[in-house]
């Protein structure tokens, strides 16, 4: 039985396919359209979705949407008359496009799945599931647990922006829910808002900024904004905000409070943006811990399960696997809305239909998140042909060593291999890498290839055999989704006047062998390297590890600021050319920068809209 999820209408569109509770094939539409955080219909993900498993719509058993349409028109309206008479233009422009098009989203749906299949008939096909059932089941059901705690936290849904409960079997029951307006997610927005990023895309710039600041603001917020009790549970005093019933994130009580009007997009970032940000996650990281320590409590349960967009926070869920209240710790890799489309495929099946869940031997449920299409190697070729690409087709053996040789150069290297990851991160299928022992590799990405702001730092990948070598960290974390230490041993000790240093000024500092990865508190967003899931990966980073005795390089996602991760050979070979990459590998074909036509390079910085 196949069942496919949906996502779409809000931001980071996507589609997921399930085969008998088997996620087989996952993919978000802003990698084919080149819009990022697209919110249209999938059409394209659902394509590629179905083209993964050589089948029609017509073959699926049910459509699952991932929440519910009525419920949140309910809390739109009920929202409104309660702020009224505040708000009015916000009321009147979202009621024109609900009644237009957001009150009639069944038959919106089926149009664009007979777009796909004239066939397609919703009666009995066609089903709705709630926003946090989707984030749930996205979060326990791949999970490796026959029974965990689980936790989702986002901006919102219908009403619920955060829900926990328990997951046994196939079985899933939340018990406890806080509404809106009152969100830890839209909480850090709004400081996404006023420290001058793009909501729904911005946020992880503020927890990058962080570690430059002091949380010196952590008291106002904690006075002011939100009323936190011991159990996690919260209320935002909604005088400081404007979502609600206006068009930005915060109003001029919120201003004063913080001593001045938001940062404007692309002004310098200054050292009170950093305290802020540091403010801001300091108090994040508090009401998480303070849940998942009360829902330890009231569960009994070993093992806890996130999804949601807060669990993309990779410093907080650091924090909460070190408190020890849970003993494992599972995060779904595409913890956003996109990630909504694979829970409610899968909620279908195991909540809905009630079918048992298998769990998997080895792993989880995701395949190492590697969900998307994949491209022949005929199809490669065929695809640089057309470009006017000069490449070299390698063995595999030949193709490691020249990507190793590359990076012992110095040389950004881009990875195109296998099939295409699902959710936010690059993980060694789309990414550009780089030598983690280098001084000067995250300013040269940054700047040179990435074309985004210099404070940002880059993640490690390195094998999962030897994370603990050089991490504090001694379990898994393929996705991304872990922050943890280099380990002491592997710090540089600072001079006195490296450690007189404030904020920006920190940047430059080499902190350990692998200054490339090694943020200014020493800290690093890991990613362990599997043999079985992404065996190419591994075995290069293997050889590096040969050449150099290190087994951790840089990896970055492969694209530039404002850019969704490339999805296609084309994609990959235009990033490339449009920017500081001077080595790329896509299957077996292996290009040179400087072997290629001049011609076909083009200025990529101002292509894509900044994030």
């Amino acid at each position: 039985m196949h069942i496919l999820g949906i996502s779409a209408y809000y931001h980071d569109s996507a589609a997921a396919l399930v085969r008998d509770g088997q996620v087989v094939a996952a993919a978000q539409e802003e990698r084919f359209t080149r819009r990022k955080h697209d919110a249209d219909f999938p059409a394209q993900a659902i394509r590629s979705c179905l083209a993964q498993e050589g089948i029609s719509l017509e073959d699926v058993a049910l459509v699952v949407f991932y929440d519910k349409p009525f419920l949140k028109f309910e809390r739109l309206l009920e929202t409104y008359v309660a702020f009224a008479p505040r708000g009015f233009r916000s009321f009147r422009m979202a009621m024109l496009v609900w009644i237009k098009e957001k009150l009639f989203q069944k038959q919106r749906l089926t149009e664009a799945l007979r777009g796909i299949d004239s066939r397609f008939d919703p009666v009995e096909r066609l089903l709705f599931t709630e926003h946090h059932q989707s984030h749930a089941a996205s979060a326990f059901y791949p999970s490796p647990f026959a029974e965990a705690a689980v936790l989702t936290m986002d901006g919102v849904g219908e009403w619920a922006t955060t829900s926990a409960g328990v997951g046994r079997g196939h079985t899933l029951e939340l018990t406890r829910e806080i509404h809106f307006p009152h969100s830890l997610g839209l909480l850090y927005s709004a400081f996404t808002y006023y420290t001058g990023f793009k909501v729904n895309s911005g946020e992880y710039k503020v927890m990058g900024l962080a570690p430059y600041g002091e949380p010196r603001f952590a008291g106002l917020i904690r006075d002011h904004l939100i009323d936190l009790k011991e159990d996690g549970s919260f209320r935002l005093d909604q005088s400081y905000f404007d979502y609600c019933t206006g068009l930005t994130m915060t109003n001029d009580r919120f201003h004063r409070l913080f001593g001045g009007p938001p940062r404007q997009a692309e002004d310098p970032v200054t050292q009170r943006e950093m305290d802020l940000a540091a403010s801001i996650q300091a108090v994040i990281e508090e009401a998480v811990l303070r849940l998942t320590r009360d829902l330890a409590r009231e569960t009994g349960m070993a093992n806890l399960c996130l999804a949601g967009g807060v669990a993309l926070n990779c410093v907080a869920n650091g924090k909460v696997r070190r408190d020890g209240a849970f003993k494992r710790l599972w995060i779904q890799p595409a913890s956003g809305d996109a990630g909504g489309a694979l829970g409610a495929a899968l909620a279908a099946y195991h909540w809905h239909l009630g079918r048992p869940r298998i769990l998997p031997e080895t792993g989880d449920g995701m395949a190492g998140a590697y969900l998307g299409p994949a491209f022949a190697q005929e199809e490669i070729e065929r695809r640089l042909t057309v470009l006017g690409a000069r490449f070299h087709r390698l063995e595999e053996e030949s193709l490691l060593e020249a990507g190793v040789r590359a990076l012992e150069a110095g040389k950004a290297l881009g990875w195109f291999q296998g099939r295409m990851e699902f959710g936010p991160r690059a993980l060694g299928a789309r990414s550009i890498l780089g030598d983690a022992r280098s001084p000067t590799m995250q300013s040269l990405l940054n700047l040179k290839v990435k074309f985004r702001e210099s404070f940002r730092p880059f993640a490690p990948s390195v094998l999962a055999e030897e994370v603990g070598e050089w991490f504090d960290l001694e379990e898994e974390s393929p996705y991304m989704l872990l922050v943890d230490a280099v380990r002491q041993e592997r710090r540089r000790a600072m001079t006195e006047a490296e450690n007189r240093l404030f904020g920006i000024e920190k940047l430059n500092v080499p902190r350990s062998e692998i200054p490339a990865v090694t943020h200014v508190d020493h800290s690093a967003r890991i990613q362990t390297v599997h043999r079985e899931t992404n065996p190419r990966y591994h075995a290069l980073i293997s050889r590096f590890k040969a050449h150099t005795g290190c087994p951790v390089i840089v990896n970055t996602s492969f694209n530039v600021r404002g850019e969704p991760i490339v999805g296609s050979p084309e994609d990959a070979f235009r990033c490339f050319m449009g920017t500081g990459i001077e080595t790329l590998a896509i299957g077996d074909c292996f290009l040179l920068k400087e072997e290629q036509d001049p011609e076909l390079a083009r200025d990529y910085r101002d292509r894509f809209e900044l994030d």
